[in-house]
C-alpha cells in the first residue's frame, strides 16, 4: 500500500470558534479546499473509493464546490460493514487504536485510527467542551466507559485533557459511588446518559442527598434526547432540570464521523465544526433537503487519515438550521435526533421511531424504567412489546398505563411486567456499552 503523503499530515489546529465565527463564504471556502485535498487523498490511499471513482467514472478535478458532491453516490453502513478493510488507508503499523461501533443498526463497524486521529479526535472534544461553555477550572466526572473499544470515552478524555480541567475517570452506573464521589472530589460537570442522571436524582431522595446544593452546574448529555427537534426541553430533560438545577448540554456523534456536534449554552442544536466535517441532510432519493426540513444525517470527514469517509450516510434522522447562533457561531446547527431509519416502527398502521415512544413513557409517572422491543409478527407486520418496570403493581397503575398508551398512540402494544432485577441485565447486557432501551428483532 502506498503510504500517505507528509502534506496530508494534519496542521496545527485552533479553536473552532475562530473558525466558526468566520464568514460563511470564508467557512464555505475553507470546507472546499479541504474536500479537494480529501478527494486527492482518497484516489491515492482508499481501496474503496479507488474503485467508486473509476465505476462511476468520477474526475475528482471537477469536484471543486459543496453542491459539486451531489455528484458522486452516498457511501452507505452497509459498504463499511461489508467491505470494513477496503476503507483503510493506511499500512497496519500506521494504527494506533481500533474502536468498534456498537452495532445498533446491524453487525459492528471497526474504525482504524492513527496518531493522527486521536490527536484530531482530542481536538474536536476539546471544541465540544469548550462550545459548551467548558473551562480549565472544571472538573468532569466521566460516567461512561472507557474501554471496550468505545471511541466517546476516550475522546471525552483527550478533550478535557486538552482542556486542561481536571477528570474524575469513574465509569458507568453505582449511583453511590457517583454520589460518594461528587460529595468528596467536588466535580463541577458530568458527562453522561441523561435516563442515568434521573437514576441519579432517585437515589439523592431516597438518600436525603440535597443535590442544588452540590458542587455539580452542569451535564453533558450523551446516547439520548433531552430537546425536542424545537429545541425545547423534551420530558427527560424536563424531568432532570425540575428536580436538579444543573445546565443541560446536548451532544450528536458516531463513531465513524469521529466528529461531534455539541450545544453552546443558548441550546439551540449542536454546532458543526467546519474544519472537520462537511454535512448534508438527504432525502429518500440522495437529494439535499432544505433547511428546516427532516433528511438523513451524511457525512464527508476532514482531516481523518486511517478510515476517511465520503458521503457516509449515518441512518441517523435530523434536521438542521443555517441562521447565524446568537452565541457568535456561523456554522450550521444540527437538531436532535427524529429517529433512526432502519429503526421506524410501522404499529397497526401507525408510523413512530422509538425517540417519540421513549418521550411517550418518560412522560409516565406510573413507569419507572422501561425497554422496547420489536419483533415481527406471522405475517412479517411490526408488533411492540414494552419491558415496563411499574411504581406498583396495582390493578390500578396498570390500568392507567395501558389507558395512557391507548391514548396517545391510538394503538395498544403488549406490556410485560418485570422487577428491577430483570430490567438492569436487559438494560446492560454484558456486551453493552450504553444502556439498552430499544431491542429490534426484526431481520
Amino acid at each position: 500500500m502506498i503510504k500517505p503523503s507528509d502534506a496530508w499530515q494534519p496542521k496545527q489546529m485552533e479553536y473552532s470558534k475562530n473558525i466558526s465565527l468566520q464568514s460563511t463564504e470564508k467557512i464555505k471556502s475553507l470546507q472546499e479546499q479541504k474536500l479537494q485535498e480529501l478527494l486527492s487523498y482518497l484516489n491515492n490511499h482508499s481501496p474503496f473509493y479507488k474503485e467508486l471513482f473509476s465505476k462511476q467514472g468520477i474526475n475528482i478535478n471537477q469536484i471543486k464546490h459543496l453542491e459539486d458532491l451531489t455528484l458522486i453516490p452516498p457511501t452507505n453502513k452497509e459498504d463499511l460493514q461489508q467491505r470494513n478493510n477496503d476503507f483503510l488507508c493506511v499500512d497496519n503499523n500506521k494504527i494506533i487504536e481500533y474502536t468498534s461501533t456498537s452495532g445498533t443498526l446491524g453487525s459492528p463497524v471497526t474504525i482504524a485510527l492513527t496518531e493522527n486521529d486521536l490527536n484530531r479526535l482530542a481536538y474536536n472534544e476539546y471544541c465540544s467542551f469548550v462550545c459548551a461553555d467548558g473551562k480549565p477550572t472544571d472538573i468532569y466526572q466521566l460516567m461512561l466507559t472507557l474501554d471496550r473499544q468505545f471511541m466517546a470515552g476516550m475522546a471525552y478524555y483527550s478533550g478535557i485533557r486538552k482542556l486542561g480541567a481536571g477528570i474524575i475517570r469513574l465509569g458507568p452506573g453505582v449511583p453511590s459511588l457517583q454520589w460518594e464521589t461528587i460529595q468528596r472530589i467536588k466535580p463541577t460537570a458530568i458527562v453522561a446518559v441523561p435516563s442515568f442522571i434521573l437514576k441519579l436524582i432517585q437515589f439523592a431522595n431516597e438518600h436525603h442527598i440535597d443535590i442544588n446544593s452540590s458542587s455539580v452546574k452542569k451535564a453533558i448529555c450523551i446516547g439520548e434526547n433531552i430537546r425536542n427537534t424545537d429545541f425545547m426541553l423534551n420530558v427527560l430533560g424536563k424531568k432532570i432540570t425540575e428536580a436538579w438545577n444543573i445546565q443541560l448540554f446536548s451532544t450528536y456523534a458516531s463513531t465513524e464521523m469521529q466528529t461531534a456536534f455539541t450545544e453552546c449554552t443558548e441550546g439551540k442544536g449542536g454546532h458543526l465544526n467546519p474544519e472537520l466535517l462537511i454535512l448534508e441532510l438527504l432525502d429518500e432519493n440522495n437529494n439535499p433537503v432544505a433547511a428546516g426540513e427532516a433528511g438523513e444525517v451524511t457525512i464527508t470527514t476532514l482531516g481523518v487519515e486511517g478510515m476517511p469517509l465520503l458521503r457516509y450516510k449515518t441512518g441517523d434522522i435530523c434536521i438542521y438550521h443555517q441562521e447565524p447562533c446568537t452565541c457568535g457561531r456561523n456554522t450550521l446547527r444540527l437538531s436532535p435526533i427524529v429517529g433512526r431509519k432502519k429503526q421506524m416502527i410501522k404499529f397497526k398502521g401507525t408510523t413512530l421511531y422509538p425517540p417519540a415512544l421513549f418521550d411517550l413513557l418518560n412522560e409516565m409517572e406510573e413507569v419507572k424504567d422501561y425497554v422496547v422491543e420489536i419483533y415481527p409478527n406471522e405475517i412479517g407486520m411490526d408488533e411492540v412489546l414494552l419491558y415496563l418496570l411499574p411504581v406498583n403493581n396495582s390493578e390500578e397503575c396498570d390500568h392507567k398505563i395501558r389507558a395512557y398508551l391507548q391514548a396517545r398512540l391510538r394503538v395498544s402494544p403488549s406490556i410485560k411486567y418485570i422487577p428491577k432485577e430483570e430490567m438492569i441485565k436487559m438494560q446492560f447486557p454484558e456486551s453493552s456499552r450504553k444502556p439498552v432501551k430499544f431491542i429490534d428483532k426484526r431481520s
